[in-house]
């Protein structure tokens, strides 16, 4: 099959479905926002590299996951999948293949719950714009054509209210997209909260001074922690949790190849030294520097487990990281209950869990890292020592 000449005649047919129900009403689910999406949805391919059948799916996804507005603005997804289908059946493709771009566009619906990383590729691809230097022109656009569909003019503050709702119940749901626009996603979401703090500010102004007070006392009482500090406590941690997958897979390769290494020495090569004496320091070398490579890779997969016991002193002076499951886990759940309470309630208490928690990672991650240097080092160095033991032996013996 050749996707790239369906995907252009795909394309043509999309462009001339654009133009021929043409509606000045769209402001924002154009022509222009779909190659947007597409031209999105190929970066995030290209970063996970696709195979062709699974590239051709979300790109068709979609060019039509917006097409049903032109027909039907209330179920628009239902009628993109249905046009998709019934173009890409005249193009002989396999029915699991029109599944699959049929799933990706309803997968599209708000809220969205995609399954598989398809469905996520073009969900996250049709909402980047959030995490965007983009999102302000594309959220004007938005309320525009929503002004122009209802035949009134929407209030901007309510506009803001229901974006805020949309922000906060969405996620980007491929690793590739929370990397790359939560950050700015965040960062788009505290303008937004600060244009809306601004307005309620010029609404209390002409309360009585009472009336404020209570306002400012139950905004103090619900005060929730900053979306970007939230975050960069999430992208960090979830940076060292990759980091720390990397290496004990590396620490893993060391003990695999090591212990063949080994198993080697220990069935065929020891055999052979009685016949051949000149190879005993060599093969000591060689034996030496895979167990003491074994055991630095080990040492730094060994897990280090606290005594899992907290005190209420501990949570009164705020020493204990409530996080990490060492701290707990010899604890009651009622006890654990109690503590986190008072976490949740104490935003010093639960920035400063957040922050040893991170600081405890990066020590791991440390430690995990510098026997890693250590092992492979010997592992490099002593074997480049060894195989020259052996040729030196060698060279001996033949003379």
């Amino acid at each position: 099959m050749d996707y790239r000449e369906v995907l252009d005649q795909l394309k043509n047919h999309v462009v001339n479905l654009f133009y021929s129900h043409k509606d000045e009403r769209f402001i924002y689910h154009n022509l222009t926002h779909t190659e947007q999406v597409v031209g999105n949805v190929v970066k995030i391919a290209n970063h996970y590299q696709l195979s062709d059948a699974d590239f051709f799916i979300v790109v068709a996804a979609s060019w039509f996951h917006d097409m049903g507005y032109l027909f039907d603005c209330a179920a628009h997804e239902s009628k993109g999948a249905e046009m998709a289908v019934q173009f890409l059946k005249t193009q002989g493709l396999s029915e699991e293949v029109i599944e699959q771009v049929k799933g990706c566009i309803l997968a599209t619906k708000m809220p969205q719950r995609p399954v598989g990383l398809l469905q996520q590729i073009v969900c996250d691809a049709d909402l980047f714009h959030l995490g965007s230097d983009r999102f302000r022109d594309r959220n004007r656009l938005m309320r525009k054509e929503a002004e122009a569909f209802c035949n009134r003019v929407i209030d901007k503050a309510d506009w803001r209210a229901k974006t805020i709702a949309l922000f906060k119940a969405h996620h980007y749901h491929t690793d590739f997209c929370q990397q790359l626009l939560n950050t700015k996603k965040a960062e788009n979401l505290a303008e937004l909260e600060h244009k809306q703090l601004m307005q309620t500010k010029a609404e209390v102004m002409v309360k009585p001074d009472k009336d404020l007070e209570k306002e400012e006392k139950k905004k103090k009482n619900k005060d929730r922690p900053d979306r970007g500090i939230e975050t960069m406590f999430r992208i960090a941690s979830t940076n060292h949790q990759r980091l720390s997958d990397m290496a004990d897979n590396k620490a893993h390769i060391m003990i695999s190849t090591n212990s063949i290494i080994l198993s080697v020495i220990l069935s065929i090569l020891l055999r052979k030294l009685e016949d051949n004496p000149h190879l005993i320091i060599p093969t000591m070398i060689l034996l030496v520097v895979c167990v003491v490579t074994m055991v630095f890779s080990i040492l730094a997969t060994r897990p280090s487990i606290p005594s899992g016991v907290f005190t209420p002193e501990d949570i009164s002076a705020k020493r204990v990281n409530l996080l990490f499951f060492g701290n707990f886990y010899r604890m009651s759940l009622p006890d654990y209950e109690g503590g986190m309470h008072k976490l949740m309630e104490d935003r010093d208490f639960l920035y400063g869990s957040l922050i040893k928690d991170v600081y405890a990672q990066g020590v791991v991650l440390g430690r995990k890292y510098r026997l890693l240097r250590i092992a492979y080092n010997v592992f490099m160095f002593g074997t480049v020592g060894a195989v020259i033991a052996f040729i030196v032996a060698s060279g001996f013996v033949a003379m």
